[in-house]
Order: structure tokens, then sequence, then C-alpha cells
């Protein structure tokens, strides 16, 4: 089994991804695709006169500040158009894909923050009604019917929480928590650039492979902006069973075929 996630940044092609998907499919391998929204979400987001907050956490990591009309638009784009186009041309490809959010049948369930500690302007601050959280159950039983009923399924990356309330999760780290609950022999995360860079202003600086008892030592010096959030995907995927973690470019010609090949950041 291989769950991918292909980020929401601008540059990825979803046409290669979803001919990928489909050529695996058809050599009957089972396949999970989650996706992002990032980019559409903002350019959205805009447009609806409400842009997007980025905020850095205390420890480093950048994330988007959700509010509910935040959430809001980003289940619209994600849940909504990204999600049912990306099944519409899988279908079009020979493809059953069913579509969902990890709020549909308590897929991806979690604790909602009861607020963000962010650091701005030197100053550490506490933000309010915050609408993301953190994932801490999946409910493996809604995707294995899926896929023994034949289909491949589409998540959009939302949660629910105990409450019952939605919320925004990183599609990064939903991958990997769902990868690691299906125990996928491999996780394939597909960005807008070759996979972690030791300069981050030179492609060419790709590196190949990091030991699994290195990971964090590469995250800290190497990583940086939302890679962060793909190298901790990554071991948290590692350390609950997944085989392998390949951080790939989804700009290239047949991204995941290549991915699965070698090409990328490989974590084992």
């Amino acid at each position: 089994m291989i769950v991918i996630k292909v980020g929401g940044g601008e540059g990825v092609d979803t046409e290669l991804v979803c001919q990928d998907v489909a050529a695996l499919a058809k050599q009957g391998e089972q396949v999970v695709l989650v996706h992002g929204g990032s980019y559409e979400t903002n350019v959205v987001s805009e447009k609806l006169g409400h842009p997007p907050r980025f905020v850095t956490s205390i420890s480093g990591h950048s994330s988007r500040y959700t509010d509910r009309e935040t959430l809001e638009i980003f289940v619209m784009v994600t849940a909504g158009k990204i999600n049912k186009l990306l099944v519409e041309r899988l279908q079009q490809l020979g493809v059953n894909a069913v579509g969902l959010s990890g709020i549909d049948g308590r897929l991806l369930e979690g604790r909602r923050k009861p607020a963000l500690r962010i650091r701005e302007d030197g100053r550490t601050k506490i933000l309010h009604d915050e609408y993301s959280g953190v994932i801490e159950q999946v409910n493996t039983g809604v995707l294995t019917a899926l896929m023994g009923a034949g289909f491949v399924p589409v998540i959009a990356p939302q949660a629910i929480s105990y409450e019952s309330v939605a919320l925004n999760v990183d599609g990064d780290r939903a991958a990997a928590a769902i990868a690691a609950a299906l125990g996928a022999e491999t996780l394939v995360i597909l960005t807008n650039v070759p996979g972690l860079l030791r300069d981050v202003a030179d492609e060419t600086s790709l590196i190949r492979e990091i030991p699994q008892a290195q990971a964090n030592d590469y995250l800290e010096r190497y990583a940086e902006g939302r890679m962060k959030r793909k190298v901790l995907g990554a071991t948290e995927a590692l350390r609950d069973g997944v085989g392998r973690v390949i951080l790939a470019d989804g700009r290239v010609e047949q991204p995941i075929l290549a991915a699965l090949a070698g090409q990328g950041t490989v974590i084992k």
C-alpha cells in the first residue's frame, strides 16, 4: 500500500500526479491520495477580503492562523473544489475515486488546540478562537471499506474534534497518520522542490538519503518553512511503522513513479 500526499503549493502538477495514481491503481496497487490546498486557499481568501495570516509557533513552525471564517474558506476550497476536481480527473483516467475529508465518518479525529502560542515582533502572543488541531485517531474502517470495494480514497486535510467541531490540520502530518494507521509500506510527499535541500536556493543540493535515526538532526540543520512540517511528518510516519518516506518533486514527469524509483529524499 502507498499513501501519497500532494502538496497545495504553487507549481505542483496535479495532472501528472493523477496519471501516476491511475497507473498504480491499474497495476493493482492500493493507493490513498491525500492533498493540500494552501496556495489556492490564499488566492480565494484574498478575493473574499479575508487575507490569510501565517504565524510562527514557539517551536519555530510556520502555520496558517485559522479563525472560523478561514476554516470555512479552507473547507470550501480543499474539500469542495480541489478534492472534487481530483476525483473528476481520476474518474476520467478510469479510476473509481471517492473524495472525502477527514471530517466525513470521523475519518480523522483529534484534539482542538485551545490557543496558539506564537512569536511575533519579538514577543510571545496567545491567539484564541483557533480552529486547528492535532490528529490522534484515524478511523481506518472508512478507508479499508472503500479500498476493499475497489475505490481509491482522495482525502482533504480536515479533522473533527471530540466535540464534533471541524478542524484544519496539517496535510503532511495527516498523510503520515493515515499511512501509519493503514500500515503502508511507503509514504510519498510531493512538493514544489526536489526534496530536502542543503541549500534552499540551490535545487542541485538535494539530500538523497537520510537514516531515520538522524532525521531530527537534518530537520534542525536543513529544513526551512513548510519543509519543517514535511520532515516532521516523515519522522512521525516512520516512528509509527511506515517502511519509508520519500520527499519528492511534484513538478516533474511521472512524479510518483520517479519517487518510488528513488528520486528525491528517501528516509528509511
